[in-house]
């Protein structure tokens, strides 16, 4: 227990696992979390300070599976082993050191982490410099697969970049770190210093100076060193294989904000789940590498046109060579995930299987080339032609190695032995031959000694603390114990074990031999590690296998004809023709339903007509066509195709999607706030080149403050922030703006009655709603018929009154159609100057908006007057 002290306070926010031969021990409050977290029974062993001590435990070999359940329950687990084996005739407890701490962002093995998805440990960190405090810098690696990032954000675009990556664990001090990641923050000492910073990277990367590995600006080395420090602490001090950091600039990626993220489910559903969101239904990925590098491409787009491009290019050069992609296939189906067999080798907890996984993996390279080698020309696209040569002859030397090296049939673990094949090192087979043969002798001695004492029933068998003994049945070992060719070692109450002097000396030559070669065989294990981690093709072929996988996905997603490549400018275009929801059209295949079927629509947001105005009643499918808007320009910037007959997109450099509503009501925020809340974002981040979709804006507050709010928010979408814009409304009275707006379209669902009942249509017309149909909605939810007549009455009554007394609104407010003027606007006029006004307006050379606006000005003269 004085270990376990010592030990826990060095982590004393993690649990303990303390091992105990073959179990992992945890005490006090750590036992009684774990045996709660994990539903396992709570015992006690010993007692301190006079009362009993809290204990439970699982055993060694299951120990992956209870560390999986711990950490998703949010837990860090440090453990301690035996760092010493047994010696003869020791006395007291081994030693015992922390050797790993597990957390939710430093996990290798692959049954704690989800294949598709990257495991990222982030970091943040303010600029140490002065006047730039708003300025900070980030880090994040994924140390199942070494990759290592890091930019320059600040305070209001941090919650974006944590949006985009979805970490598992962030370092950061509380200050920094938005709420709503407040759960996935981890314990950190301290921020380090700027000189400590250097000198902690210099050393990891075993470089004089950091300058050596590129140019960091002090915030990313602060957040590189923080990184580094939490995943060093992690590993007992050893620091697994990294790739060194790269600065990731942020201004080639499509911003998307996070409630634009959660409205469109691109990774993962609002429930956490994959199947129904975009990346789910999209993904044709055959590798964990493909499918992690798939949800790469998806959460950030480009904004580079000849990027996006060249992506295209690839996957449409793929579908016009026969066969190649079924050929692909039959690669990509028997290709390991290289890059995280390299991540466990380098953190020393590799097993065979890993070093497999880089033969299999080079084994695929080759296989590849040869089928991509004779369709190569000077007409392939460049970037197939790189991939080719990422992939064309790399670590020959290694995989003719491995390929020697390795046995046919590989045992789960490296104890287990038989990893190295036979004939490959002499000095190996020799110790398996003294081994095997010693074995081979006792077998025949023991039919000696069975027919020698006259006992069919005597074993040799090997006993973990005897070793190698002599049993037979208790009736026997009365008369055996005489025999002074035997020595009595134990006796239990039906056997018997003796040992002899020849069966000692083969014992002790077993052991010696078995050792000998467990020892060599982890000598030549730990040498093709060594060897494989100090190829860096290897990450290269990793790469480039992913990516082909990810370009086969697309080129199955297209093969279809369904599906088509949009073209991509650098314009403001933006034409989708009979574009659909992948997500809905898929989940109406899977209901199997012979009458469903997906409506396709068209959307044109071109410069001239870049405001869609929205009507129509719900379930008609506004949400649908601005979802499906919006993933179609993810998908088009991801260089994926597009669910569509045709498309034309003009590079957008920020997506706003503020489709259905939800409170925070953890944060204590409304619906209406958490609306406004992101309304605001929009208005102060959108640009001419920015995609808004959004929907009812408004509806969260009383009728007229809604309008008012709706009205304001497209007059200024459409003229002093020019995006290409979707706006949705219930709120009929904007469609008076068609004739103020110039480059507003009025559109609307399409709605049929029939026998007194509505029929939704699910297509896009243009034109506006005559009305909103709540009602028939409250019928087909089986609103009871009474509360549906009496509302029918009190809705034609409150139609009548609304007539009588509608409000006058102004159409429009030219002042957001262009900036405002640089002089300051004059005084107030006094009533007196009304008729003087009146002279100096020339009617007949006035253009319509500025007679608009000559007449607020004369009515805003009469109400100063009656005022005053």
């Amino acid at each position: 227990m004085a270990q376990w002290f010592a030990l826990k306070e060095q982590e004393p926010e993690a649990l303990l696992f303390f091992r105990m031969g073959d179990f992992y021990e945890l005490f006090f409050a750590d036992a009684q979390a774990a045996a709660h977290a994990l539903d396992i029974a709570l015992t006690t062993r010993g007692s301190h300070a006079g009362d009993p001590i809290p204990m439970c435990g699982v055993p060694v070999s299951a120990a992956p599976a209870y560390l999986a359940r711990l950490i998703r329950r949010g837990f860090r687990v440090a453990v301690a082993e035996q760092t010493q084996a047994p010696q003869k005739g020791q006395k007291g407890p081994l030693p015992r050191a922390i050797v790993r701490v597990v957390s939710p962002g430093t996990l290798t093995e692959d049954e704690l982490l989800e294949a598709g998805r990257a495991n990222l440990l982030f970091a943040v960190a303010p600029s140490p410099m002065r006047g730039q405090s708003q300025t900070l810098g980030a880090a994040w690696i994924d140390i199942s697969t070494g990759a290592f990032e890091t930019a320059t954000t600040s305070q209001d675009a941090l919650p974006e970049l944590l949006a985009r990556l979805d970490p598992t664990e962030i370092l950061s001090i509380p200050d920094l770190l938005p709420p709503e990641h407040a759960q996935r923050l981890a314990p950190v000492p301290s921020i380090p210093s700027l000189d400590s910073a250097r000198t902690q990277i210099s050393r990891a990367f075993n470089v004089a100076q950091i300058e050596a590995l590129g140019d960091f600006a002090p915030e990313h080395i602060i957040a590189c060193a923080m990184v580094l420090g939490y995943v060093q602490r992690s590993q007992a001090g050893a620091l697994p294989r990294i790739s060194r950091p790269t600065t990731q600039g942020l201004d080639g990626v499509l911003g998307i904000d996070p409630a634009t993220r959660h409205s469109l489910d691109i990774l993962r559903t609002r429930d956490g789940e994959t199947k129904y969101s975009l990346f789910g239904t999209v993904s044709r990925t055959t590798t964990a590498a493909g499918s992690r590098l798939l949800a790469e491409w998806l959460s950030s787009p480009l904004t580079d046109a000849a990027a996006i491009t060249a992506r295209q290019q690839a996957w449409l050069w793929l579908n016009e060579q026969s066969g190649l992609n079924d050929g692909l296939a039959t690669i990509l189906r028997r290709t390991p995930d290289v890059a995280r067999a390299l991540g466990r080798l380098s953190a020393q907890r590799g097993q065979p299987r890993d070093l497999a996984a880089l033969r299999d993996a080079l084994i695929a390279a080759d296989d590849t080339t040869a089928l991509l080698q004779p369709l190569c020309t000077d007409a392939t696209p460049h970037h197939v032609r790189t991939l080719f040569a990422a992939l064309y002859g790399r670590a020959e030397g290694l995989l003719a190695r491995l390929q020697s090296a390795l046995a046919e049939e590989l045992p789960a673990r490296l104890d287990d032995g038989g990893v190295i094949a036979k004939g490959y090192d002499e000095e190996l087979d020799h110790h398996r031959s003294l081994r095997d043969n010693s074995r081979r002798v006792i077998a025949g001695m023991q039919g000696d000694l069975s027919a020698r004492f006259g006992i069919n029933s005597l074993k040799i068998k090997h006993h973990a603390q005897l070793g190698y003994v002599i049993e037979v049945p208790a009736t026997h070992g009365t008369k055996l114990r005489d025999n002074p060719e035997l020595s009595f070692r134990q006796g239990t109450a039906s056997l018997a074990r003796f040992t002899t002097e020849e069966l000692a000396t083969l014992d002790q030559a077993i052991l010696e031999a078995a050792d000998k070669a467990s020892r060599r065989e982890r000598a030549l294990f730990d040498g093709l590690c060594t060897q494989a981690l100090a190829t860096p093709a290897l990450e290269d072929v990793a790469q480039a296998l992913a990516t082909l996988d990810v370009l086969r996905a697309c080129a199955l997603l297209a093969q279809g004809g369904t599906w088509c490549c949009p073209q991509i400018t650098n314009g403001t275009d933006f034409t989708l023709t009979a574009c659909r929801h992948p997500v809905v059209e898929a989940a109406i295949a899977e209901s199997g339903s012979a009458d469903a079927r997906f409506i396709p629509n068209n959307c044109s947001l071109e410069p001239d007509r870049r405001v869609m105005l929205l009507t129509g009643p719900n379930m008609a499918g506004k949400s649908t066509f601005l979802r499906q808007t919006a993933l179609a320009v993810i998908l088009a910037q991801s260089g994926l195709p597009i669910p569509a007959k045709s498309a034309t997109i003009g590079v957008v450099d920020r997506l706003f999607s503020r489709v259905g509503g939800a409170d925070d009501l953890a944060r204590g925020r409304s619906t209406f706030m958490v609306e406004m809340t992101e309304a605001a974002a929009i208005l102060n981040q959108a640009g001419p080149r920015s995609l808004v979709v959004v929907d009812e804006i408004g509806r969260g507050t009383s009728t007229l403050d809604g309008l008012a709010i709706a009205w304001a928010t497209l007059e200024a979408l459409h003229g002093h922030l020019g995006a290409r814009t979707i706006f949705a409304t219930h709120f009929h009275e904007l469609n008076a703006l068609t004739d103020a707006l110039p480059r507003l379209q009025a559109c609307t669902m399409a709605v049929r009655e029939w026998r007194d009942k509505v029929v939704f249509q699910h297509e896009v017309r243009p034109g506006a709603a005559r009305k909103s149909w709540g009602l028939h909605v409250a019928r087909l939810a089986g609103v009871p018929a009474t509360v549906i007549d009496r509302a029918s009455r009190l809705l034609a009554t409150l139609e009548q009154q609304h007539a009588q007394s509608r409000p006058s609104l102004p159409l429009f407010d030219a002042a957001l159609e262009a900036p405002a003027p640089d002089n300051p606007p004059a005084a107030p006029s006094e009533p007196d100057t009304l008729r003087e006004t009146l002279k100096t307006f020339d009617p007949d050379s006035m253009s319509p908006r500025e007679a608009l606006s000559a007449l607020y000005a004369l009515k805003e003269l009469v109400t100063t007057g009656e005022n005053t």
